[in-house]
């Protein structure tokens, strides 16, 4: 097992499926099936999920929204995601924990690092919502400082495509992926992988971060086995 401690980054929309808008059910049992086969083998496991399926804060300024305020919103629609994520992996047989980043009780538990090491070394997944519990920072930036917080191997970020290409594979057939980058490459190429603040703190601190496709099956479980699976950012 290459990976002992993980922290896996999920996207709000792809909860949402194809549309990418609110939450399929189909795609909550996939993810909690992937997640529960890596924590049965000793994996501990953290996750944190966006809440774009909900509603996005920033998507919101160009609306007449209040950046504060519609940032509070996008803080609790990852509540709400994480929430049903963890209903999802108790259902895959394996405990789930919802930290918030601010008090939330009875609905979740207010996140203390502490308390989410303890509930993954106890076998538990702990799934840390709300962000940084502060407006103008990204689920990408909750992710970097969480996963720096509780010591993980590697921060995994899980997409639709499987690693990081010189081009939205999407749009530019002609578009070529990486296997490795370096922070310093990934910067001076301009490759958007995650927001600066997050980038900044994952390079200062020696966080790896491995992108990968997270929609096929068995994609989680061979990389932590050591896979070449994604692209490696190191």
């Amino acid at each position: 097992m290459k990976y002992k401690r993980v922290l896996l980054k999920l996207s709000g929309e792809s909860l949402g499926g194809p549309q990418g808008k609110g939450i399929e059910e189909a795609m909550l049992a996939q993810y909690a099936q992937e997640i529960a086969n890596v924590v049965r083998k000793g994996v501990q496991v953290a996750i944190v999920v966006g809440g774009g399926n909900i509603f996005r804060g920033l998507s919101g300024v160009g609306k007449g929204f209040d950046r504060v305020k519609g940032d509070q919103m996008g803080m609790l629609a990852t509540v709400i995601n994480s929430i049903g994520l963890s209903m999802a992996i108790k259902s895959a047989g394996v405990d789930a924990r919802v930290f918030t980043s601010t008090p939330m009780n009875p609905i979740a538990e207010y996140y203390v690092r502490d308390n989410a090491v303890e509930a993954m070394c106890g076998g538990a997944v702990a799934i840390i919502a709300g962000g940084t519990g502060n407006p103008f920072f990204t689920t990408d930036s909750a992710s970097a400082l969480r996963a720096c917080e509780i010591g993980a191997d590697a921060l995994l970020k899980g997409t639709r495509v499987d690693g990081v290409y010189t081009a939205d594979p999407e749009k530019d057939p002609n578009a070529v992926k990486y296997d490795t980058l370096t922070f310093d490459k990934a910067l001076s190429d301009g490759l958007k992988i995650m927001d600066s603040t997050a980038f900044a703190l994952c390079k200062d601190n020696n966080m790896r971060i491995i992108v990968f496709d997270m929609n096929k099956p068995g994609n989680l479980d061979r990389l932590i086995e050591g896979e070449n699976i994604g692209t490696v950012v190191e």
